[in-house]
């Protein structure tokens, strides 16, 4: 069964030729059937609304069925959409219909045999078009999941820590928990100063490899509480809760600060030594109220002069912020 509601835009600069086309579709129980005399003003009309068939005369002055269907490609690519494009044609020959193929052009029909073939062809466009826009609106919803997904995904794919979403969430609530309960909240920055060095010297693979390594050994090194995140393909960072503040210290941290500058690391191109860099970050409830963004603003700020110094560098913020 046709679907009446289908929309047929018919392109044709012989006027008579899309009065008996569009005689023929109505006779057939389609509806919405729509004509332009060039293909000037059936972009136009395609533009205020889609078409689901576009029925075009292949040799058409100015603008001809193949330039056409370029322009309406373009137009479905912007609006997600798909247009089943038939040019009717008088044109005989593997090679010309191939390159119509090419060009993107979906079936013919010839002009010498329009009353057999027009209806069986418009029929199974008909079907076809259905199935199409039903896998468009489902791609679409896939779409939209993913986004989704992505949208309120914690977790690094790489390494399995969390992300900087993650980190922005758990920063949020520790700063909470310091807030009504007390205790100091340390914030590391771990960032590896000759990773695009390296990078480009052993190639993608290899910077993969290392992450992966890294956050397996930042795993060994910190506590089981504590929370681990990687940042980006250059830097880690970690939260951890302490009873004072004067224990936010780099003495404190020592242990992560050699456990990646002192021991090279495995990797399928033998073993890379990495330079890391800690900026630390620590604050009790008398620093309060301070943000997510604040902290890893100042830790991103110092980070440069762990790399300068050969050391942690820390600062403790133990009075409100001005």
């Amino acid at each position: 069964m046709p679907n009446p509601l289908l929309s047929i835009l018919v392109v044709d600069d012989a006027k008579f030729s899309s009065v008996m086309i569009g005689r023929t579709l109505n006779q057939a129980g389609y509806k919405d059937i729509r004509f332009a005399n060039s293909a000037a003003e059936a972009l136009k009309l395609l533009d205020e609304r889609s078409a689901g068939i576009l029925l075009a005369d292949w040799l058409m002055p100015e603008m001809d069925g193949l330039e056409l269907t370029a322009q309406v490609r373009q137009q479905d690519e912007q609006k997600d959409h798909y247009t089943y494009i038939i040019l009717l044609t008088g044109k005989e020959g593997d090679n010309a219909l191939a390159e119509a193929f090419d060009r993107g052009v979906d079936d013919f029909i010839s002009k010498n045999a329009m009353n057999e073939q027009l209806l069986p062809r418009v029929y199974a466009a008909d079907r076809l078009y259905n199935t199409l826009i039903r896998l468009l609106k489902e791609k679409q919803l896939l779409t939209r999941n993913i986004a989704s997904l992505e949208s309120r995904n914690q977790v690094d794919s790489l390494t399995g820590l969390g992300n900087v979403r993650y980190l922005k969430q758990m920063l949020t609530s520790n700063l909470k928990q310091i807030e009504s309960r007390g205790g100091t909240l340390c914030y590391l920055l771990i960032g590896v100063e000759n990773m695009a060095a390296l990078s480009k010297q052993f190639g993608r693979q290899i910077h993969k490899e290392l992450l992966c390594s890294i956050a397996r050994r930042l795993q060994q090194l910190v506590r089981p509480l504590d929370v681990l995140v990687r940042i980006d393909g250059n830097h880690f960072a970690l939260i951890t809760l302490l009873d004072d503040l004067q224990e936010c210290t780099p003495v404190s941290f020592k242990r992560l600060y050699d456990g990646l500058n002192v021991k090279s690391f495995k990797t399928s191109e033998g073993f890379i030594n990495i330079k890391a860099g800690i900026s630390l970050i620590g604050l009790n409830a008398k620093a309060l109220p301070a943000t997510p963004e604040q902290l890893i603003n100042l830790a991103t700020q110092r980070l440069p002069d762990s790399y300068a110094s050969g050391r942690i560098d820390a600062l403790r913020l133990n009075i409100p912020s001005q």
